[in-house]
């Protein structure tokens, strides 16, 4: 029964991360159910997010959705920024890993429930190259860290610094997020903090649904997905808090 909830939530996850993102705060939760430690989980929620992630983003390149032009240079400091946060969360203990855990969640419930636009809607606005790089460093640190929720702050800064509209910053978001997971998931593998079965069985479901994901891109209402992601960020919050 463990095992078909792990499969079921990456199946769902998958959807949700390549519509829009925060499916591990879906993941999480039920790993942290199927016994593994807050850390143990953040890795070992890294696997389902590399498969889903190869899914779509082979979708998108055959799709013609994504080009290695428009990606290079966001995806140095995302890198980057990743590997950093991926050792700072390894290097911190248990409980202060999962009291920050459940803040960011909370933290995020609002800017999903009450700052809603990005998800309808890209601006344009050009930053310079420094800005640019320096988000994207800072996203990446966010996303090496934690990873839930990652999504949320690459197609607003996709939209708003370089200018991409909605549905071509979604399919970049699923590529950067593909690339610094390659790096942070090497790493928790080193330090011994990745669970194989929990993460294969999850990972199986995630790549599934991150496929379903990228047909169902921009098809589909985001506001729904949005309310829904809202309300596990809220009730995961609570269960790493209490």
């Amino acid at each position: 029964m463990a095992e078909l909830l792990l499969f079921v939530a990456g199946l769902f996850a998958g959807i949700i991360n390549v519509l829009a993102g925060g499916g591990s705060f879906l993941t999480l939760p039920v790993l942290g159910f199927y016994g593994l430690s807050t850390t143990v989980a953040n890795g070992t929620n890294r696997i389902g997010i590399l498969l889903q992630n190869i899914s779509a983003t082979w979708n998108f390149f055959r799709r013609k959705e994504i080009m290695l032009s428009d990606i290079i240079f966001v995806s140095i400091p995302t890198v980057l920024g990743a590997i950093c946060g991926t050792l700072t969360v390894l290097s911190l203990p248990e409980n202060i890993v999962k009291l920050s855990v459940g803040i960011l969640f909370l933290i995020m419930s609002y800017f999903v429930l009450f700052s809603p636009k990005v998800w309808e809607e890209g601006r344009k606005f050009k930053a310079n190259r420094f800005l640019s790089f320096l988000v994207f460093f800072l996203i990446g640190i966010y996303g090496g860290y934690i990873q839930a929720g990652v999504g949320f702050f690459l197609i607003y800064a996709l939209t708003m610094l370089e200018g991409f509209d909605i549905r071509k910053a979604n399919a970049m978001k699923i590529f950067l997020t593909l690339l610094f997971t390659v790096f942070s998931l090497a790493i928790f593998s080193f330090k011994n903090k990745i669970e194989l079965l929990p993460g294969l069985i999850l990972g199986i479901g995630s790549f599934f649904g991150g496929y379903v994901g990228s047909y169902l891109n921009m098809r589909i209402t985001k506001k729904v997905i949005r309310i829904v992601v809202a309300v596990m960020m809220i009730v995961s919050a609570f269960n790493y808090i209490l």
